[in-house]
């Protein structure tokens, strides 16, 4: 799509003859968009090539569909401390590919996140790279070990999000307990990684036939929901705030749904990789597809559709898990779990658009204003007036075929690798900057 450019002013952009997708507004309509400087000063119908002001680069999108930035609610960025498979820096190339202007980072870092520096550093990098917007999650316990409480109110007050042990299990009844009647003083979020640790231990795959032909230690997805079970009565003991990451089967969305129609405070998100893939893509012992948790049965990725159709699961997001080539290239048991996940998140969610299961809108309303809501970011997910903007220009029917090793990411370790797919971004704008050009 060609842009039509008429003048150029300082800080002054308009977008034309696009589909504008508001999540804010669950509007899905054509017009424009204006954005001063680093804010969007108007969008909507009446924003045409007649009515643009002087002075302003005007682009004609030409029916491209026009959004607000994509906001991950989970990804592992590996810096501090892993840096050989990921960086502030790759991280933010990656995701302003994929069309992601917000990213929240898990604290499983080296050191880990669990004090007010950890927070600051990661606040000055990501300032310093100027890419993505980063914000992070405290950890619940000290260095992650499950044992101590962190100062989740200094964490809170320095900026952390919402709260979470990485990818590990919360465990213990007594510290979760404690996070989530804390939390209450400051409508806090606690995110739970729901996998009951000695159900799960040793395991390479989904338990169940494919497991046993191929020889592996399976998974019972009982880990996943036994755990979620645990945890809601924890949530009615408390009153706190309780987000699941990462649901995998049908029956985590059967027990959620209930308790959402009970009440409780529980949200849940989901992945790619689990609506979009079930436990066969690992049949040739495929360590891309090594995840955790891992990939189920096709009734399971079945239930997680349905689970994002009809609200039980309220967002997507990427899971980012970068891993680098020794640490897949191993025997399927011994190979770390973990998939990129940036620059496939918006073809693969809209996937759900094409194959008929959600509208355009809805795609993009778990994959942006819910996900800001849940963590609560204002000003993301959304197209009003006056908020920054960070957007994201797509074709949601270009077709392409996934090739990590063309990732901007530092690791290459997509399962979707040689998917055919359709859905590809155009540009990206972080305060009104373009980070991403296609074909730049």
């Amino acid at each position: 799509m060609s842009p039509a450019i008429r003048a150029k002013g300082a800080g002054q952009k308009a977008f034309i003859n696009a589909r504008l997708i508001d999540p804010a507004k669950q509007t899905d309509t054509l017009g424009g968009i204006l954005i001063q400087d680093d804010k969007i000063l108007k969008s909507g119908a009446d924003v045409t090539a007649d009515t643009v002001p002087d002075g302003y680069l005007v682009t004609d999108l030409n029916g491209a569909c026009l959004a607000p930035g994509l906001v991950d609610m989970r990804a592992q960025l590996r810096e501090p401390g892993f840096e050989h498979q990921e960086t502030i820096e790759t991280a933010g190339k990656s995701a302003a590919t994929g069309g992601i202007t917000t990213i929240i980072a898990l604290p499983n870092t080296d050191p880990v996140i669990d004090d007010v520096a950890g927070v600051e550093f990661i606040a000055r990098r990501a300032r310093k790279v100027g890419l993505a917007k980063v914000f992070v999650y405290g950890a619940v316990s000290k260095g992650i070990e499950g044992k101590e409480i962190t100062e989740l109110g200094l964490l809170h007050q320095a900026g952390a999000v919402a709260f979470c042990d990485g990818i590990q299990t919360i465990a213990s009844a007594r510290l979760l307990r404690q996070a989530l009647a804390y939390s209450t003083f400051f409508d806090g979020m606690i995110v739970q990684h729901p996998e009951e640790p000695e159900l799960s231990k040793g395991a390479a795959m989904n338990s169940g036939e494919l497991a046993t032909r191929l020889g592996l230690s399976g998974a019972s997805p009982l880990a996943e929901v036994i755990q979620i079970e645990r945890d809601l009565r924890l949530v009615e003991m408390t009153g706190g705030r309780l987000h699941f990451a990462h649901i995998s089967t049908g029956e985590s969305v059967e027990v959620i749904r209930k308790a959402k129609k009970r009440g409780l405070k529980v949200t849940c998100d989901t992945a790619p990789f689990y609506f979009a893939l079930n436990e066969n893509a690992v049949s040739d012992y495929r360590t891309f597809a090594k995840l955790s948790p891992p990939l189920r049965s096709e009734d399971d990725r079945q239930a997680i559709v349905a689970g994002l159709a009809d609200g039980t699961i309220d967002a997507i997001a990427s899971d980012h898990n970068p891993q680098d080539v020794d640490s897949k290239r191993l025997p399927f048991a011994q190979a770390a779990a973990g998939g990129v996940g940036f620059e496939t998140l918006l073809p693969i969610a809209l996937e759900l658009y094409h194959n008929g299961h959600m509208s355009l809108l809805e795609v993009i309303t778990k994959l942006t204003r819910v996900p800001a809501e849940l963590v609560r970011i204002k000003g993301a997910g959304t197209l009003e007036e006056g908020t920054p903007a960070d957007l994201v220009i797509f074709d949601p029917d270009r077709p392409w075929k996934i090739d990590p090793y063309q990732f901007q990411s530092k690791s290459k370790n997509s399962p979707f690798d040689g998917r055919l797919t359709q859905g590809r971004v155009l540009r990206t704008l972080i305060d009104g900057r373009e980070v991403f050009t296609e074909g730049a």
